[in-house]
């Protein structure tokens, strides 16, 4: 319950900063974050509806899918960063920190890559296109920073459209720096060995299977201080889907012994079939 409690904690502080980078430091120069929040900023700025409440409407079919391939957990976790993202969006006031759109852009991108990066790490997502590249990466582990500025590229041209060529490429820019801030906090292309030693390996062995798509080997072992028998369970795993598996060990055996390192080189069903 703790640990929970941790998670939605640094989720709500996440999707607040992001809200802050969107009112101060985007949206008053019109520079545009990307995909599906983009394209809710370009609603926001044309109609008299806040950005927030386009945000909620774009996402829900985008939740939909994340709901099919990735899970009730990571999208009950998107679900509230949405909302809270929503609700900030709409009680924090629009305020240009700066008058100079190129520093505007920047900061606004670096401090969007580090609260999405923040949130996608805790297991959540900003909905959108986020959602989408986690979806591809699953099939082909790519860097979800730089799959996800490939798909959001596409909202420089609708808002070079709506608005000016010039903010378009000021977007181009801020969505860029967020794709490479996201990389460097995210890291979901690095291969983790994950090896766990525990009394509850049945309990622990279906809930991991239930929850990832790797395989497991199972081992037997003898814990030479306790001179006890004991099982130890080895699997590679995504940076990313470290989050998930931590917290799962806990609820399941939070007296485990575990043990993670980071891999080189996988070769083989790194996939369960």
């Amino acid at each position: 319950m703790k640990h929970r409690l941790r998670n939605l904690i640094v989720l709500f502080v996440a999707s607040i900063g992001l809200a802050f980078a969107f009112n101060f430091f985007l949206l008053p120069h019109e520079v545009l974050s990307g995909g599906v929040t983009g394209l809710a900023m370009i609603f926001g700025l044309l109609t008299p509806f806040n950005s927030g409440v386009w945000l909620v409407i774009f996402n829900i079919p985008v939740l939909i899918i994340g709901w099919m391939k990735l899970g009730k957990e990571f999208i009950a976790n998107s679900i509230f960063s949405v909302a809270v993202t929503s609700v900030a969006m709409l009680y924090i006031p629009l305020i240009q920190v700066t008058e100079d759109p190129l520093l505007a852009s920047v900061f606004g991108g670096v401090i969007t890559g580090a609260a999405i990066g923040v949130i996608i790490r805790f297991y959540g997502s900003t909905g959108g296109f986020d959602v989408i590249g986690l979806v591809l990466t699953l099939k082909r582990d790519l860097p979800l920073g730089a799959l996800v500025f490939s798909l959001n590229s596409l909202v420089v041209f609708a808002s070079g459209f709506f608005f000016t060529w010039e903010l378009a490429l000021y977007t181009l820019a801020s969505i860029y720096i967020t794709g490479i801030v996201v990389d460097r906090i995210h890291t979901r292309h690095i291969k983790l060995s994950l090896m766990v030693v525990t009394d509850k390996d049945q309990e622990l062995r279906s809930e991991l299977i239930g929850n990832l798509i790797r395989g497991i080997t199972v081992m037997d072992a003898h814990g030479a201080y306790s001179n006890q028998e004991r099982k130890v369970l080895y699997t590679v795993i995504s940076r990313y889907e470290l989050a998930l598996v931590k917290s799962i060990i806990h609820e399941v055996d939070s007296r485990a012994f575990v043990s993670v390192t980071e891999t080189v080189e996988v070769m083989g069903n790194f996939r369960r079939s």
